[in-house]
């Protein structure tokens, strides 16, 4: 049959991206309580498109991203982007998997279960020369305002909060490990199911453990810089702020190679 994507084109615009944007796929993560756990993940595979072709093979995308479905771990990852480079006769792949990561959670008190829902994701490219990879992960919180505890004779503002940290991978981790450290950074950690005796412990803890977004960022970046794994790494925060119109918000990035400018 006639391949018409490889028919010349003569406009000569090379194009950065082409593929295949929000494939919903069955994928399987490392789990460190169970070994694996299978989710959905949201799929968006690209590469470049040279001048001369008029356009890509699309189901290519697809026929090798089902071959790795079933283990997705950095280096599947990045293989699978190598394959899809050379392929297509490209001269660069991208790829970004977003998916729901599951966690079993007891209650702080009565320790009933419940599923706890992170929304992660694997980003990666590949040239010939270059390889990259990160993973990042958002954690839903509660914090306490300190302003309002402060000046408030009764009670103080709280809020539910998202941090994410987006991670340049370097030796492996468990995303458990990070889940926990922005947990016990904020006021308090969110729960799926809680009974009255669980909701007045944490309305308590959180009270007596106020935090800013500023003091949050801060306190997460401190923790995944003293581990020493990784190169790169950003951490941000949002509080979906409950006396105001808008949310309050605090960034912060690590660059290993920018701080050995500056000793």
């Amino acid at each position: 049959m006639i391949d018409v994507q490889n028919q010349q084109d003569d406009r000569d615009v090379p194009l950065e991206k082409v593929g295949v944007k929000g494939l919903k796929y069955p994928i399987q993560v490392l789990d460190k309580g169970n070994g694996v756990q299978h989710t959905t993940a949201r799929v968006d595979l690209f590469a470049d498109l040279p001048h001369h072709f008029k356009g890509t093979h699309m189901s290519r995308f697809i026929e090798i991203f089902h071959r790795y479905r079933a283990d997705v771990s950095m280096p599947k990852f990045l293989d699978m982007l190598k394959e899809i480079r050379l392929d297509l006769e490209a001269e660069s792949a991208f790829g970004r998997i977003v998916f729901p990561y599951f966690i079993e959670k007891k209650a702080p008190v009565t320790g009933f279960l419940g599923m706890m829902s992170y929304e992660c994701a694997y980003q990666g490219s590949v040239t010939g020369n270059e390889k990259h990879f990160t993973v990042s992960i958002a954690v839903p919180v509660t914090t306490v305002c300190p302003c309002s505890k402060l000046i408030s004779d009764r009670g103080a503002h709280n809020q539910r909060g998202i941090v994410k940290v987006c991670l340049e991978l370097g030796p492996f981790f468990w995303i458990e490990d990070i889940i926990k450290i922005v947990e016990d950074s904020a006021s308090s950690p969110v729960y799926s199911l809680l009974k009255r005796e669980d909701e007045k412990y944490i309305t308590e803890k959180a009270y007596d453990n106020p935090k800013f977004v500023e003091d949050l960022v801060r306190d997460v970046y401190i923790d995944i810089k003293s581990l020493g794994h990784f190169p790169r790494f950003t951490v941000e925060a949002e509080n979906f702020e409950s006396i105001h119109n808008h949310s309050a918000f605090a960034s912060v990035t690590y660059d290993s190679c920018k701080e050995k400018e500056h000793e």
